[in-house]
């Protein structure tokens, strides 16, 4: 090729490839705009990017302050000197945590146990669980201000599992009690506590169920509401609030295969609960109505060979001699269908309702018997009350 005529080729190649070598580069304008999309994401304003969720911080604002955190002490107990260990036996027993001879509660015994509570009155009157007092020598009830107080056991029961407390103090924030019969699955609610001693912990969520049996509770007069609330150890006797501000139960228990929160809890019902607390303040137990009857739910086959239309109620299989349902008239394989114009749909809704009556009351049952209903009067009876108002019983046994 002519000497000429390639150099003409080279520059012309080198001028083609200049353009290709400079698109990557960006103008003013392309490098401005790709400034502005590095921005922060967040608004520079405060307002809500997201609408219309409920927001708890007034309700705990208003009702925070009269939540309590509860410390209940026992003192370590002195063993029988009767029971007196052989040589190397209480080193082995201490090695392996095994419970001493003559000291119920380990080889030193004692310890404090903490939970939750709520002032329900000005003069100081404070509602939490049985089980987070039960044995304490001391209770200490320390307020929202900080504001340390010992305070008198006036009384609990087991069975309800709650306990009423009496603290002396002034200027004391206090809650009011809702009305836990009204009460819908998916209704928000919220628990104020003090888990693992994190004094006012607030938790969020909704009703899971209402009149819900809790088989290994030993609680059969109990009809617990169900949550998704977070509850866990240390939340026990804490309120659980309606939207209101309102204490519609008493934190009570939860539902766990590892100890901790699985979005199972459980409360009592604070008009339940407030009924216990007026007889403990006023006789210092509770008493419960009975009727002296062992039910069990109405299978298919049992409804079938007695000609009933659904399984709905509590099917009598045993009616105690001397009992209140003896005197009525109840017989074995009756199935109670209402309690004074309440349906039963299930067995374990009867304990509740009876246990709720005061003894010596007059009820009416409507009992289907030989293929057809009919209804009973019964004279509610009572429970031989024990110390505290604690006494607890098989479930099935109204």
């Amino acid at each position: 090729m002519n000497p000429k005529l390639r150099t003409l080729a080279l520059m012309g190649a080198l001028f083609t490839a200049v353009p290709a070598a400079c698109t990557a580069q960006q103008t003013p304008a392309e490098a401005t705009t790709a400034s502005a999309a590095a921005q922060a994401v967040t608004p520079p304003t405060a307002a809500p990017l997201v609408t219309g969720l409920p927001d708890f911080t007034a309700l705990v604002e208003r009702v925070g302050p009269a939540v309590v955190n509860i410390s209940a002490e026992t003192a370590p107990r002195r063993a029988d000197p009767s029971q007196q260990l052989p040589p190397g036996l209480e080193d082995f027993l201490r090695r392996f945590g095994m419970p001493f001879p003559g000291v119920p509660d380990g080889p030193r015994g004692g310890g404090v146990s903490l939970g939750s509570g709520f002032v329900i009155s000005a003069d100081g009157y404070v509602l939490t669980n049985h089980h987070v007092i039960a044995g304490a020598d001391t209770v200490t009830v320390t307020l929202s201000d900080r504001r340390e107080l010992e305070a008198e056991v006036v009384g609990s029961d087991e069975q309800y599992d709650v306990a009423l407390l009496k603290i002396e103090a002034d200027g004391l924030r206090w809650m009011r009690p809702g009305n836990s019969a009204d009460l819908k699955p998916g209704q928000w609610v919220i628990a104020i506590g003090s888990p693992f001693g994190l004094d006012q912990s607030v938790t969020a969520g909704i009703v899971s169920a209402v009149g819900r049996a809790n088989p290994y509770s030993g609680q059969q007069y109990v009809p617990f509401i169900q949550t998704d609330v977070a509850i866990n150890r240390g939340n026990s006797g804490g309120p659980l609030l309606n939207t209101s501000g309102e204490v519609v139960g008493i934190n009570s228990q939860i539902f766990s295969n590892s100890g901790g929160y699985m979005g199972v809890s459980f409360a009592i019902p604070i008009d339940l609960a407030m009924n216990a607390a007026e007889q403990i303040k006023q006789t210092g137990q509770v008493s419960r109505g009975r009727i002296g009857v062992v039910i069990q739910p109405v299978s298919a086959e049992q409804a079938d060979a007695i000609d009933l239309p659904d399984t709905r109620g509590a099917l009598v299989t045993q009616v105690e001699p001397g009992s209140a349902a003896a005197d009525a008239g109840l017989r074995r394989m009756d199935v109670i269908r209402s309690f004074n114009g309440t349906r039963i749909n299930d067995a374990s809704d009867l304990p509740p309702m009876v246990g709720m009556v005061a003894p010596g009351t007059e009820a009416e049952l409507e009992v289907f018997r030989d293929g057809r209903l009919r209804t009973v009067e019964v004279t509610i009876g009572g429970e031989p009350a024990e110390a505290g108002g604690s006494r607890s019983r098989d479930r099935g046994e109204p």
